[in-house]
């Protein structure tokens, strides 16, 4: 069966394919476009396989309310341009969609589940995506909150995804507050929530650290031991306000800590607000990004 310009055209906006592929696939399946989709689908699949090797460590962090559920994903590509690519995005949006509508216990579960508006489960969508955009895509991680109000703030495009989880009593809307306690999440990444999650181990080794940072100091290694203790002291508060995000400086008022913020901005709407828990998802922390040599590989080329 023959093939025309616009059965090319028709198959790469179908399956977002370059046109050479299309052609190949129009040429091996004498026309037939179901069959030919079935092609490109069997060589992205593939195409996949090879790719699933090469690092992600690029792509977004997505947060939002999806019937009123909040939802926190995080997906990785190969490279940024890919990140901002709009059916990239797409995919994104919709493991989102996947995870409110399913609530899968663990990532093994989401990959499983059938991918939001489709037959196909999240893995198979997957490696279709891998077919369309041509670079290793994995879904890496996610979170979600089912209970109370969820407020999700977007750092940079998909850089950085928090999703923040609050107790709203009073009837009032606590999206502003929400978003502002989001954005400091987001800029200062606090080790901690609160300062009661703080362990005795923790502390004991900020004591530690402190106590042999003074009998390193001449000045303060010829105190007496109950003097250096009560600096200490002092300076554990400091380390709580440094690293809780209750008991932080609030970036956008230093006279209040984040913790004051929201009870003052809830009082003043008439309600009050409770932090409860957030999710702070930043695309690539902790993958190794590969370090490209062009040289060497231009060499290795060239000796093959």
């Amino acid at each position: 069966m023959a093939f025309t310009a616009a059965d090319v055209k028709n198959l790469r906006e179908m399956t977002g394919v370059g046109m050479m592929d299309c052609k190949k696939a129009l040429a091996a399946s004498d026309g037939d476009i179901d069959k030919a989709i079935e092609f490109l689908r069997e060589k992205g699949l593939a195409a996949s396989a090879k790719k699933a090797g090469r690092i992600a460590a690029e792509g977004m962090a997505y947060a939002a309310v999806i019937d009123g559920m909040g939802v926190v994903v995080e997906v990785n590509a190969e490279t940024d341009f890919v990140g901002k690519n709009e059916k990239f995005v797409d995919f994104v949006k919709g493991v989102a969609a996947t995870v409110a509508a399913n609530k899968p216990a663990d990532l093994d579960a989401l990959m499983a589940c059938k991918y939001n508006g489709t037959e196909n489960t999240v893995t198979e969508q997957q490696q279709e995506m891998v077919l369309v955009i041509g670079e290793n895509i994995k879904v890496r991680r996610f979170a979600f909150f089912t209970e109370g109000v969820s407020v999700p703030y977007i750092h940079a495009g998909g850089k950085i995804g928090v999703l923040v989880n609050l107790a709203v009593e009073g009837g009032i809307d606590a999206t502003e507050i929400g978003k502002d306690v989001a954005m400091q999440i987001a800029a200062l990444n606090p080790r901690f929530w609160d300062k009661s999650q703080v362990t005795q181990e923790v502390l004991d080794e900020e004591k530690k650290i402190m106590m042999v940072q003074m009998a390193n100091d001449p000045k303060m290694a010829s105190k007496p031991e109950a003097v250096r203790e009560k600096i200490v002291m002092g300076k554990l508060n400091k380390f709580y306000a440094e690293n809780c995000l209750l008991q932080q400086e609030f970036v956008k008022d230093n006279t209040l800590t984040v913790e004051k913020y929201i009870a003052s901005a809830a009082k003043a709407l008439g309600g009050t607000v409770t932090f409860k828990d957030a999710v702070r998802f930043e695309k690539g922390e902790g993958i190794e990004k590969k370090q490209e040599n062009f040289a060497a590989e231009i060499a290795s080329m060239v000796k093959g």
